[in-house]
């Protein structure tokens, strides 16, 4: 049996984390196993112990991963759209996209993990990790009126809503009635 080289081994452990931030925000850290983690990347549950201590410190720096994806994507709308406020609409407009909805694994982190956030009451490190990446988020997404969390947890919500009413009309018009009450100018009532 070969040994796994140094830089090997630093490539399997950052696939299972890119592999496990994926998975977790598509099927929650519940849902997928050690075992189907490590399948799904071409390796043995074994490697898996070998780079990690459990599947806890796995999920931290998975989450942290998925924030770090978060913040490239959020800086690539201020590259790619020049001011911040033209960048925060198109940042809505995809958020609150059917592409987005549809697609949790690469999505937002945010939502993502947000279910399991809850449902742990002693996420300890995890929901330090969490909470920082809500900040960062919500401060992108500040305005000179408000701090982004009210925009943020907006978003959040009608994207969770949206995905758990998939398939049906409701789904639809959770993201089409969100999208124009956060893009409605202020002082206009966004179902007139």
């Amino acid at each position: 049996m070969s040994r796994v080289s140094q830089a090997q081994a630093l490539e399997n452990r950052r696939r299972a984390v890119a592999a496990a931030s994926q998975l977790f925000r598509e099927r929650g850290v519940n849902g997928i196993s050690v075992a189907d983690l490590m399948k799904s990347i071409g390796l043995t549950t074994g490697g898996f112990y070998k780079q990690f201590p459990s599947k806890e410190a796995l999920i931290a720096e998975a989450a942290q991963a998925a924030f770090g994806d978060l913040d490239l994507l959020l800086a690539s709308f201020d590259t790619d759209h020049g001011d911040h406020d033209t960048a925060r609409g198109a940042l809505i407009d995809y958020y609150l996209s059917t592409e987005h909805r549809d697609q949790p694994g690469p999505g937002c982190p945010t939502a993502g993990f947000a279910g399991d956030m809850a449902r742990e009451p002693t996420a300890g490190e995890v929901r330090e990790t969490y909470a920082a990446g809500v900040r960062d988020f919500a401060s992108w997404m500040s305005t000179e009126a408000t701090d982004g969390l009210p925009m943020v947890a907006t978003l959040v919500g009608a994207i969770l809503l949206a995905r758990a009413t998939a398939g049906t009309e409701l789904s639809e018009k959770i993201l089409e009635s969100t999208h124009k009450a956060l893009t409605a100018p202020p002082g206009l009532d966004p179902e007139s």
